[in-house]
This record gives structure tokens, sequence and C-alpha cells, in this order.
């Protein structure tokens, strides 16, 4: 798997498209999931993408790493591995202080103007997935859009327009 995710720099991902059709089972994704650890910042951007594509489709794949992806969710500083953890963790079952914690990071990620763009995004797209689970979440998050909204960012408030907001 390693091929494929090594070289080039940021700003390409790879061999990903050529490696997601090699993971076919749980064990495929927790060789895959092992390479976020990286030292090397293209590998784990790009083993983080792909491990976010495959969970679209099987995102029970995620269940064994949940730990996992919570204690990164609370670590990540590279902004390309908080672009991918924010749609992750938004496909996993939580438990109600789990879900504290993943709600507390993802706000913060999207109501920081310090942040990318799309960490930004991507955490409020999140948000929006994980409200859509919980029905009680809608008035914080209508809030959150109402602050973002003022902020007049192009990106995010064209994201907003596509959300499916109750």
């Amino acid at each position: 798997m390693r091929k494929y995710l090594e070289g080039g720099d940021l700003r390409t991902i790879g061999g990903v498209k050529f490696l997601l059709p090699l993971v076919r089972d749980q064990k495929d994704f927790d060789i895959l999931f092992r390479y976020m650890y990286s030292k090397d910042r293209p590998i784990v951007m790009r083993a983080a993408d792909a491990v976010e594509k495959i969970t679209i489709g099987h995102p029970e794949y995620l269940a064994g790493h949940k730990r996992d992806l919570l204690a990164l969710l609370q670590i990540a500083e590279d902004k390309e591995l908080k672009w991918h953890l924010s749609l992750m963790v938004s496909r996993l079952p939580l438990n109600d202080l789990e879900l504290e914690i993943v709600l507390a990071k993802l706000k913060e990620w999207a109501g920081n103007p310090a942040e990318s763009r799309i960490v930004r995004v991507n955490a409020l797209q999140a948000l929006c997935e994980i409200k859509d689970q919980d029905p009680g979440l809608e008035k914080d998050f209508r809030i959150l859009i109402g602050k973002l909204q003022k902020e007049e960012i192009a990106s995010i408030n064209a994201r907003i327009r596509n959300l499916k907001i109750g």
C-alpha cells in the first residue's frame, strides 16, 4: 500500500485512486488505517483521504478504530488530516460523552477563522450529518450557521446553501 501513498507533495493525492480498489475487507482497511500515523505528512494525508473515501460506502470499517479517531481528532494539527477526520467521525456510532467531544472539536474547527476553509467546510458538513442523527442539536447548529454566514466567506456560504437544514 505504501507505494500508492508515497511521492509528490501535499498538492497531489498520489496513487490513492489505484489503492482504493485494493482495500477489499476489514483486514486491508486496518493496514491502510495504520498509515495515518506515519511521520510523513503526505502519506498521512493520502491515507486519510483513502480511509475517508472508503468509509463512505463502508462506515462499519471505522468501528474498530473509534478510539484512535477520537484521539487523532484531539491532536490533529495538519489541515489535511483535519479535512478527513471531520467527515470520518461523523460516520461513527457515538455515545453521549463521545458525541460531546466530537461536537466540541467540530464546532471549534468550523468557527475558527484561523483554520483552513476546507477544514471549516468539512467540519460544518460533519456537524450537519451528526445533527441529522440527533434533532436535539438543531438549535446549536443554526446558531453556528448564523455566525458563519456573517463572515461572508464564499466557500462556507456555498456549503451552507447546499446543506440539508431542517
